[in-house]
């Protein structure tokens, strides 16, 4: 994933042997320090390191290298096999820690069980310290290797956290085991915490555990999209017939055979039979489109009951499925401006923490009485232990990985999470008219002759089949059963329309002033049809001979099915609408009538739809720009949320943070309303994990000791710890079954 500007390359990689938020900023760090990085961004819930580099003073591979020092690594594989290593990786971490989990279960519960009931026992201390030493030194080995690589580094994270306090409540013990009489001859009893140590370890391998499951989760919408691509095709070649090969050689202009049931493997147009397919993954439109000669089919789509032949036209990289999956790959790892705040603190977490766990030993010692060096120990341990900055670094990223997967099934790919969050902000949407709130496709709505002709009608045919006027289409699938007749002297004449000679006498196709100009008769009954369609806004299109108007034709670009639920969704949200489009004021007028919106400006050209966005902006409005074309581009890159319609044109698709890959108005209220659930989300996230630390931290340092008693437990503390994390990424998920 690299693109190249002179010598600055900007590639995106895998960052394996993250454990936590401060692991993200401290792989961050590392990158940052690298001689020739202009810019780096590691995102935590994704795993992904995002990397800006000046290619003729480092590279990947020395990157990598930097990293591999700091504990951490790189996957510098291709693109195209990333995805597997990193789920194999993925299943293999997970498995890895389900083993680690049960025998830490089974190695503690003795430890428990003896440390809390059987204290009494002979060689009870022995017994404890036999099953929780393989607990602390094997099972729990990497957080004390993570801890060790960190220090040398200067850098702490979450498994210096656990490294200190059960190595601490382990090392304790220890030396209360063997030096007994130490405590006695002081008359205090030698407590051993050998159940702390191992139930931390034990509490923090399953958060692990559950916190990996639910992870994995999260980025169902990537394996769902790249589930869609099948592995094999079938190639239709002229000497040898049909031959089924993989997806990867297909090249560009082969022909692609799709039986029933099949999925389209990459991008073409249909070159023979036709059939209805399924866009429903892309669209999220659930009705299957017909699809005959020279229509477009996409890569991930399912064929229905017909089959087909069509023509590769794009592959690999280059089809819509790909470009869809590298977008969705892309927002799930960009980061919402809060994100860069909760980064901040998350940065600073670990090494705070351990100065209120020495602060909390201090104090302790100081004002602990009898017992104070013990107490002030277990209170230092527990404050370790509680801390989670995990909780604090997963809050942000899991809902914007769940809310932009979310969009991409529904089929509203969302480019970055900055769009997605600042969409709940929107109170002014600006709606270009054609290809947004229309169709975008010209139909004829009646004809009117003068009187009838089947061999008029194959004239008229004739001469649309030959213009290139977007109108003349419109007409020609009109009269599709009409047949062609031969003409000569075909001629173009622009701004007016075209004529052509048929058996020596001429004929014209277009506006009015093109037949005034030839002094063309046009008789009561027309002009007075031609006016009542003016009057409702229709384009009307004149046929006739050298001497008379043969036919008025009327043509109106439609009004989409959805365009008018959506546009009232959106103003029952308090959104205000504003609908530009370069059109006649009466049209205007007729189309903002029809859809009920109340602001609409007619004739504007494309630099004026910017400079209505600023106008908007300069009111303290969040604006959003919808559009199709070319035209649209500049207001789109220069409103707050820029959305794109997918069948419009590729520039507006680029320019925009949003595309509606089904063009259909009614997924902005839904887009709206996955912002909002979203950021909704987030809030409720950083809300407990600020929460958690805050009450939690005080408790763990025995604030309440002097009020009630109360000390906590440090085996409590590793649960509580544990579950906080998977605590957020479960409401993170809430997210996918919301409507």
């Amino acid at each position: 994933m690299a693109k190249q500007d002179k010598n600055i390359i900007k590639e995106s990689y895998p960052v394996l042997g993250m454990s936590c938020a401060a692991c993200a900023s401290s792989a961050e760090n590392i990158i940052k320090q690298q001689e020739g990085v202009v810019d780096a961004s590691v995102n935590f819930a994704t795993g992904n390191l995002s990397v800006a580099y000046q290619s003729s003073l480092t590279s990947s591979e020395k990157l990598q290298q930097a990293l591999q020092s700091g504990g951490y690594d790189l996957l510098l594989e291709e693109e195209s096999k990333q995805q597997e290593t990193l789920e194999a990786l993925h299943v293999a971490k997970y498995q890895q820690l389900k083993s680690k989990t049960i025998w830490a279960i089974l190695l503690s519960l003795p430890v428990v069980l003896i440390g809390m009931f059987f204290m009494n026992i002979p060689y009870a201390n022995e017994i404890m310290f036999a099953f929780a030493t393989p607990v602390v030194i094997w099972l729990g080995r990497d957080f004390f290797v993570g801890a060790w690589k960190q220090a040398k580094h200067h850098t702490s994270n979450m498994d210096t956290l656990v490294a200190l306090s059960t190595g601490i409540a382990y090392l304790f013990s220890i030396f209360n085991m063997i030096f007994e009489d130490f405590w006695m001859r002081r008359g205090l009893h030698a407590h051993v915490y050998f159940e702390a140590a191992a139930v931390i370890i034990t509490f923090i391998l399953l958060g692990k555990l559950l916190e990996e499951k639910a992870k994995g989760s999260t980025s169902t919408a990537i394996k769902k999209l790249m589930g869609l691509q099948p592995k094999t095709v079938t190639l239709v070649q002229e000497d040898k017939g049909e031959v089924v090969i993989p997806i990867e050689q297909v090249q560009i202009g082969n022909r692609l055979l799709v039986k029933p049931g099949e999925k389209i493997a990459v991008d073409g147009i249909v070159v023979f039979g036709n059939s209805y397919v399924d866009e429903s993954m892309l669209s999220g439109e659930p009705v299957p489109v017909a699809k005959s000669h020279g229509e477009k089919v996409f890569a991930g789509t399912i064929n229905q009951k017909g089959s087909f032949q069509f023509e590769a036209t794009k592959v690999g990289k280059e089809t819509l499925l790909a470009q869809i999956i590298k977008m969705v790959q892309e927002a799930q790892g960009s980061k919402a401006p809060v994100q860069k705040l909760v980064d901040k603190i998350a940065s600073i977490f670990v090494p705070v923490v351990i100065s209120i766990a020495i602060l909390t030993f201090i104090l302790w010692t100081v004002f602990g009485g009898e017992h104070a060096i013990v107490q002030a120990l277990l209170a230092a341990v527990t404050v370790l232990v509680i801390a989670c900055p995990c909780a604090l670094g997963l809050a942000t990223p899991t809902a914007i990985m769940v809310g932009v997967g979310k969009g991409a099934e529904q089929g509203i790919l969302i480019k970055d999470a900055e769009s997605l969050e600042l969409a709940n902000n929107i109170d002014a949407i600006i709606l270009d008219k054609t290809g947004t709130i229309t169709a975008g496709r010209p139909e004829v709505n009646d004809i009117v002759w003068a009187q009838y002709n089947s061999s008029q009608e194959a004239i008229l045919f004739s001469i649309e089949k030959q213009s290139e006027h977007p109108l003349a289409e419109a007409v020609v699938n009109y009269l599709n059963q009409a047949h062609v007749v031969e003409l000569s002297q075909f001629e173009s004449i622009t701004g007016k329309g075209a004529q052509a000679n048929y058996n020596g006498l001429s004929y014209f196709v277009g506006n009015k002033k093109l037949l005034e100009e030839r002094e063309v008769e046009i008789s009561t009954a027309l002009e007075t049809k031609a006016k009542e369609w003016l009057s409702q806004s229709k384009t009307v299109i004149w046929f006739a001979s050298e001497r008379t108007a043969l036919a008025v034709l009327a043509i109106s670009d439609q009004i989409k099915p959805t365009s008018v639920q959506a546009i009232d969704e959106l103003q029952k949200m308090g959104v205000e609408l504003y609908m530009l489009t370069g059109d006649n004021e009466a049209t205007a007028q007729a189309i903002a009538h029809q859809t009920g919106i109340r602001h609409y400006k007619a004739e504007v050209l494309p630099q004026d739809k910017a400079t209505f966005v600023k106008d908007l902006q300069q009111q303290g409005k969040v604006v959003a720009m919808v559009g199709d074309g070319i035209n649209d581009s500049t207001a789109l890159a220069t409103a707050d949320v820029s959305i794109a319609m997918g069948k419009g044109s590729d520039i507006a698709m680029d320019v925009a943070k949003m595309t509606i890959i089904s063009s259909d108005l009614i997924k902005i209220p839904q887009a709206i309303r996955l912002s909002k659930q979203t950021v909704a989300t987030i809030k409720q996230n950083l809300f407990w994990a600020f929460i958690y630390n805050l009450i939690g931290i005080p408790i763990a340092a025995g604030i309440l000791y002097p009020i009630n008693g109360f000390l906590l437990n440090p085996m409590l503390a590793g649960a509580a710890m544990a579950l906080s994390s998977v605590s957020v990424v479960t409401n993170s998920l809430r997210l996918k079954w919301k409507k």
